[in-house]
C-alpha cells in the first residue's frame, strides 16, 4: 500500500522514487492524473538529471484537441516497494502519474485538503 496527501490546492501527490541512470534512487513528489492514460510524465530537467534512456517519439491528443509530440523515456521506478522498468513520457509541466501505471489498485481519495490518499493493490479472487 502506498499513501500520499491532498495539498491546499486540491491536488493528489504521492511521493515517488525513481531510479537513476547509475542505480541511485531519488524521491520525487508527482501527482495523481486520472485523465492522464499513460505511466508518468516528468520535465525535461528531472529526466536529465537521472540520465533516463530515450526510447522514441510519442503523440497525444490534449484536453484541447491540439496533438502532442513528445519524447518517451525509458525509466525504473519504485511501485509499491518493488522495481518496476516504465515508459515516461517528457513534459514540461508537473509530474504526473497516469492511470496506467495504477492499473490493478485501488485508489482512495478523501477530496478534503491535508487528507491522506491510499493506493492498495486491489485483491484478486481466488479460483
Amino acid at each position: 500500500m502506498m499513501t500520499g496527501t491532498v495539498t491546499a490546492r486540491c491536488e493528489a501527490v504521492l511521493p515517488l522514487t525513481l531510479r537513476d541512470a547509475q542505480g541511485q534512487d531519488q524521491a520525487h513528489n508527482v501527482l495523481v492524473d486520472t485523465g492522464y492514460n499513460g505511466w508518468l510524465t516528468l520535465p525535461p530537467a528531472v529526466i536529465s538529471a537521472l540520465g533516463l534512456r530515450w526510447q522514441r517519439y510519442g503523440r497525444a491528443i490534449l484536453a484541447d484537441g491540439s496533438e502532442a509530440v513528445f519524447n518517451i523515456y525509458e525509466g525504473i521506478i519504485l511501485w509499491d516497494g518493488q522495481p518496476l522498468m516504465i515508459d515516461i513520457d517528457e513534459i514540461d509541466a508537473d509530474a504526473l502519474m497516469g492511470m496506467s501505471l495504477m492499473r490493478g489498485y485501488e485508489l482512495v481519495l478523501p477530496v478534503a485538503v491535508g487528507a491522506t490518499f491510499t493506493l492498495r493493490p486491489i485483491a484478486r479472487p481466488q479460483p
